[in-house]
């Protein structure tokens, strides 16, 4: 159902853009695709640079990693105080 009718609007969009393209002369929609041509790799270009531009931006400041602290577990048995557990760690 939500297939037919995807496809369905594109067969819609497909006609209205025809009928709107067959209206125009070649010039014009040579004209066209020039123009688009040109926003579409003015804008690809513009990204691209401000891209490279971002990279070195940042350059003076450096990013600060904190290490991950141990765990503090726990020696003795809360139930049999006489027992001592060592977590496998060795002793000072």
């Amino acid at each position: 159902m939500i297939r037919r009718l995807v496809i369905k609007i594109q067969d819609w969009t497909e006609d209205k853009l025809r009928h709107l393209c067959g209206r125009i002369t070649p010039e014009k929609r040579l004209a066209v695709i020039l123009v688009m041509f040109a926003v579409f790799g003015i804008t690809s270009l513009y990204i691209f640079v401000s891209a490279i531009y971002q990279i070195g931006k940042n350059e003076g400041q450096r990013i600060e990693i904190e290490h991950i602290e141990g765990l503090k577990l726990q020696q003795k048995d809360s139930i049999n105080q006489l027992k001592f557990y060592d977590n496998g760690r060795k002793q000072d």
